[in-house]
């Protein structure tokens, strides 16, 4: 068993954050290893078309591990000077990793996702969150800064003044103010959670592999890029769509319905 629980299903995947007891922190080097791991193996897999990416017990993430800060043990235990590595080497391979992924990826938020938690979140394509959910910024709070590019991230999923009031605030946002920010795209009894976000995945999953990474990489590349970038991806990527033969299937299908 270990801290990464992954489990497939037809084309869907299921990654399971699996250490309840230190309240699913990624802050651990075997986390890192096996998130980063876990993305390298669905984007050579073509039968995985969606992931939905969850926390064992009553949290979702509570991002840094706070017993090995309080510690100093861990990444937290090295000297100033070998710090920057700590994170380069450490916790931003979480991010860099689910930017290099190329299937859709959807956060069901099972609880409290705070801290790097929060931003893990805000590093998928679409956020569910459960009715106990919550979510909070909260690196001011302890005199820290999100090291893991949670500034990067949450101003592109809610807009500059409110991820400025979570980063500077530390604040809690409860899973309704989540949803009136834009945070998650819908809130869902607890108990449906993992339901819904498998109905939204199946929902995904249905249509072809390849067309669904090539779609994901034209968002990812809208987020900073030009319209020229995105319609020069566009072309290069449709005449490679055209010789899918799911395309293929899928229009001699239409033809005959």
């Amino acid at each position: 068993m270990g801290p990464l629980q992954i489990a497939t299903a037809g084309h869907v995947q299921i990654w399971t954050l699996d250490q309840p007891e230190i309240g699913n922190a990624i802050t651990g080097v075997e986390v890192i290893d096996a998130l980063d791991a876990a993305v390298d193996a669905a984007n050579a897999d073509p039968e995985i078309r969606v992931i939905i990416l969850t926390g064992a017990g009553k949290i979702f993430s509570a991002g840094g591990n706070v017993k090995e800060m309080a510690d100093r043990q861990g990444m937290f235990g090295v000297d100033e000077r070998a710090k920057r590595r700590a994170y380069t080497a450490g916790i931003q391979r979480i991010p860099r990793a689910l930017q290099r992924l190329e299937v859709p990826i959807i956060a069901a938020v099972n609880g409290a996702a705070v801290g790097a938690g929060c931003d893990l979140a805000t590093m998928c394509d679409i956020r569910i969150a459960s009715d106990r959910a919550s979510f909070a910024e909260s690196f001011v709070s302890i005199g820290l800064i999100p090291g893991d590019g949670g500034t990067w991230f949450l101003p592109r999923a809610i807009g500059w003044e409110q991820a400025a009031e979570m980063t500077f605030t530390g604040d809690r946002i409860d899973a309704a103010t989540a949803l009136e920010w834009g945070l998650v795209s819908r809130v869902v009894p607890h108990d449906n959670l993992l339901a819904e976000a498998d109905r939204l995945a199946e929902r995904i999953a249905k249509n072809p592999g390849e067309a669904l990474r090539m779609a994901k990489r034209l968002l990812q590349e809208s987020r900073n890029g030009s319209l020229e970038s995105v319609l020069g991806m566009a072309a290069a990527m449709q005449p490679l769509a055209h010789l899918d033969p799911e395309h293929e299937a899928r229009i001699a299908k239409w033809r005959t319905d």
